[in-house]
């Protein structure tokens, strides 16, 4: 059966949770006290996070989800509720991408891409916000990144996919006005994750060196998964009254030498 609604209970759902700033953002928001939800298709990393939450006296629960999968996303939203009860936050984390040149990729590569990074987050929009306009509360989150507004080479499809994302949250804080709905970005810059550990070693050294040539690395420093954890928390913990539409994180440059 659902939880009770309670107006000081906010169950929160993470998707993409199995790593990096989902992973993150789960442990950071059981922390300071939301019921969490995680959710992800390696989902037995998410077991392993919810152990740890239980352990520090949080409450989270795990469950496979694959946003590109519309029976995966319905299932793991029923599943949810049941645990929980109804969602009052949202967090759209679900990403990833691989390198390549425009004209070399595939169109069914750079349309798979397109779907977990633009697609699947709309297909968790349709399962958790209409339960929000009806209840007349909750946030909802769009994890983005910097190659939203300063496309990065080799990076095309998840370029794309990042423009369209925030075109869809800007659109949505329009739409949902007044509805007590708040629809919000945070937009990483340069991150440590798992994200491009899977790419060939040469391809990785190619677009690091266009990074370079075209000005979006112009130091070394990248953030921890906890800067962009702490500043979702900080988003959708923000009074009512308040909204934090959008937010950009960019690791700080290392001091220069006098």
């Amino acid at each position: 059966m659902p939880k009770p609604l309670h107006p000081d209970r906010r169950p929160a759902v993470v998707a993409g949770a199995s790593s990096g700033i989902g992973a993150t953002t789960a442990l950071t928001l059981a922390a300071a006290g939301f019921p969490v939800a995680l959710g992800a298709r390696r989902v037995e990393k998410c077991a392993e996070l919810v152990e740890q939450i239980r352990a520090e006296g949080g409450e989270a629960v795990a469950h496979p989800l694959d946003v590109t999968d519309q029976a995966s996303v319905d299932a793991f939203a029923k599943a949810v509720e049941s645990d929980l009860g109804p969602v009052e936050v949202l967090v759209s984390n679900a990403g990833h991408t691989a390198p390549g040149i425009i004209h070399e990729v595939s169109t069914e590569r750079f349309a798979s891409e397109i779907d977990l990074n633009l697609l699947g987050a709309h297909r968790l929009v349709r399962a958790f916000v209409p339960g929000m306009v009806e209840r007349q509360r909750g946030d909802v989150l769009f994890v983005s990144s910097d190659v939203a507004v300063r496309a990065r080479p080799f990076m095309s499809a998840y370029a794309a996919g990042k423009w369209g994302l925030e075109g869809m949250a800007h659109a949505m804080q329009q739409e949902l006005e007044g509805s007590g709905i708040r629809i919000s970005i945070v937009r990483p810059g340069p991150t440590w994750s798992e994200m491009g550990g899977d790419w060939d070693a040469d391809a990785g050294a190619q677009v690091l060196t266009a990074w370079i040539k075209f000005g979006h690395a112009r130091h070394s420093h990248f953030l921890k998964p906890a800067a962009l954890a702490n500043a979702i928390e900080t988003v959708v913990s923000a009074p009512r009254g308040v909204h934090l539409n959008l937010i950009e994180v960019n690791p700080e440059a290392p001091l220069e030498e006098k």
